[in-house]
This record gives C-alpha cells, sequence and structure tokens, in this order.
C-alpha cells in the first residue's frame, strides 16, 4: 500500500493586512530566531560523539527539518497571497475582510469575520473565505436570510449587520 496523499489545495489567495503581518512575523521567527538556537544545539550534540545514539541531535535535525518545510511553505505561500486592504465599492454588502453579525433562528446573536484560509481562527470568530458560511454570505445584503447545509441539518441565519474594519 502506497503512503502517497496528493497535496492540499492552498485555498483562496486572499489575506487581510493584519493576517499577511502574522505571516511575516512567524516566518521572521522561526528563520532568525528559531533556526539559529536549533543548529547552535544541534551542532553542540555533534561536538559530544556518537551520533546515531544521540538524542539531542537526532531530535535537533528532526526540529531543523520541520523549520524548513514550514519556512518553505511560508515563503511560497506569501509569494502568492494578494493583500486585500481596500474596502468594497459597496459596503452594505458582504465581501471578504467584513465582521458580519448573524441571528439564527432563536435569535441568538453570532459575530464572524470573513478571512484568507491562513488566517482560519474560531477562538477570534474569524471564518475562512472557502467555508460554506462564508461563500453563502458572500454578496448579501442586511436583512437576507442564509441557509446553509450543516452535518445536523440545515441551518438558517440572518444578516443583522455589516461592519468593515
Amino acid at each position: 500500500m502506497s503512503r502517497y496523499r496528493p497535496p492540499r489545495s492552498a485555498g483562496t489567495p486572499l489575506i487581510t493586512p493584519e493576517g499577511e503581518a502574522r505571516l511575516r512575523a512567524e516566518l521572521h521567527e522561526l528563520w532568525h530566531v528559531r533556526r539559529p538556537q536549533v543548529t547552535q544545539a544541534v551542532s553542540e550534540a555533534a561536538a559530544l560523539g556518537d551520533r546515531s545514539e544521540n538524542a539531542e541531535y537526532i531530535y535537533g535535525k528532526k526540529m531543523l527539518r520541520e523549520i524548513d518545510s514550514r519556512v518553505r511553505f511560508l515563503t511560497k505561500r506569501l509569494e502568492n497571497l494578494k493583500v486585500v486592504c481596500e474596502r468594497p465599492s459597496d459596503p452594505n454588502k458582504v465581501y471578504f475582510g467584513a465582521w458580519v453579525t448573524l441571528e439564527d433562528e432563536e435569535g441568538e446573536e453570532t459575530r464572524y469575520r470573513i478571512v484568507g484560509p491562513d488566517e482560519l481562527d474560531l477562538k477570534h470568530n474569524h471564518i475562512s473565505i472557502d467555508s460554506p458560511l462564508a461563500r453563502a454570505l458572500v454578496g448579501k445584503v442586511l436583512d437576507a436570510e442564509v441557509r446553509v447545509a450543516t452535518p445536523n441539518g440545515e441551518k438558517c441565519w440572518y444578516v443583522v449587520a455589516i461592519d468593515y474594519p
């Protein structure tokens, strides 16, 4: 049996200025802070002698591979991303970067921001533009009804507010 997995799609190449700044900060941290520290630790472990049974050396090499892999990914991803910093021509419709307040059928309100797939963070109510809810919201206006198929059945929300930062 093969272990081959086809590459994942990178998703929509859009990002907010805040998201781009976070990715660039992560890249800087990995390349200029973490990698030199791990490289130093690996060289110190290598100086101790036999590398075949040296756990610090083996673990350090593994960490270097992981850091290098993430740096390659971030470098390629940042080259292909388009930063969306201007407000849309019609601020009364939902587009990328909008904060959207939704009300469900029970009257509970939830506020989401539509961001790029690299910025997805449900703790801060950031949903990806590629998610079913965001795809259903794009182009909607105030008081529009949005229906989305969920694993628990179809859910319905109403757009209560739209703001752009």
